[in-house]
């Protein structure tokens, strides 16, 4: 089986915003590093919910990230996180 090469996409830098900033960083980073980020920031803050592993529930930093929504799944997350990133 060949090497499958990363996408170029999920590899050039994005910059957070404001919100996204206050918890991965403002610096410019991939967003498979965002990513990761994100769930150790989620993991060390117990932010998943223990019932529905799919289920992020928001502290305050990303209650700013998520438009002001308590809990969204991991797929909106991915959504949302997106619009808090410039290229």
């Amino acid at each position: 089986m060949a090497n499958r090469k990363p996408n170029a996409a999920f590899m050039k830098p994005v910059t957070p915003d404001a919100a996204l900033a206050a918890v991965v960083g403002a610096k410019p980073l991939p967003r498979t590093e965002l990513t990761k980020k994100l769930w150790v920031y989620i993991k060390a803050n117990g932010l998943q919910d223990p019932k529905k592993k799919t289920q992020i529930n928001a502290d305050d930093k990303l209650k700013a990230v998520f438009d002001g929504k308590k809990s969204v799944s991991m797929f909106e997350m991915t959504k949302l996180v997106s619009g808090h990133v410039t290229k």
